[in-house]
C-alpha cells in the first residue's frame, strides 16, 4: 500500500477539475455532502450510495471484555457503531484494481 490518504481537500480539488466550480464552491459542495451524510447517520438513518456502498448504525449490547495485558475482565458499555458495507460493484473494482 502506498499510504496515501484521500482528504476533503483532494475531493474539493477533484470537483473543481471535473465540474468547473470555483475552488471555494467545490470545497463548500464537498462539505455540504459530508454534512448531509453525517446528519442522516446521527438521526439513525441508513445512507446508501448506489455503486459505492451503505453506511449504517448498529447497536452493540453491553458485554464483558478482557484487558489483554492483565487478563482482568472489564465491562464494556453498550454503544452505537458505524458500519460500512461496500456495494458489489465497489468490491469488484477494488479486487480488480481498476479506476472508473
Amino acid at each position: 500500500m502506498t499510504g496515501k490518504t484521500l482528504t476533503r481537500m483532494d475531493l474539493g480539488e477533484a470537483v473543481f477539475r471535473e465540474v468547473g466550480l470555483s475552488r471555494n464552491e467545490s470545497g463548500q459542495l464537498v462539505e455540504s455532502v459530508l454534512q448531509h451524510i453525517s446528519d442522516a447517520l446521527v438521526e439513525g438513518e441508513q445512507v446508501k450510495i448506489s455503486g459505492f456502498g451503505t453506511f449504517s448504525l448498529r447497536d452493540k449490547s453491553a458485554r464483558m471484555g478482557r484487558n489483554p495485558k492483565t487478563g482482568d475482565e472489564v465491562p464494556i458499555s453498550p454503544r452505537r457503531v458505524l458500519t460500512f458495507r461496500p456495494s458489489h460493484l465497489m468490491k469488484d473494482r477494488v479486487v480488480a484494481g481498476t479506476k472508473k
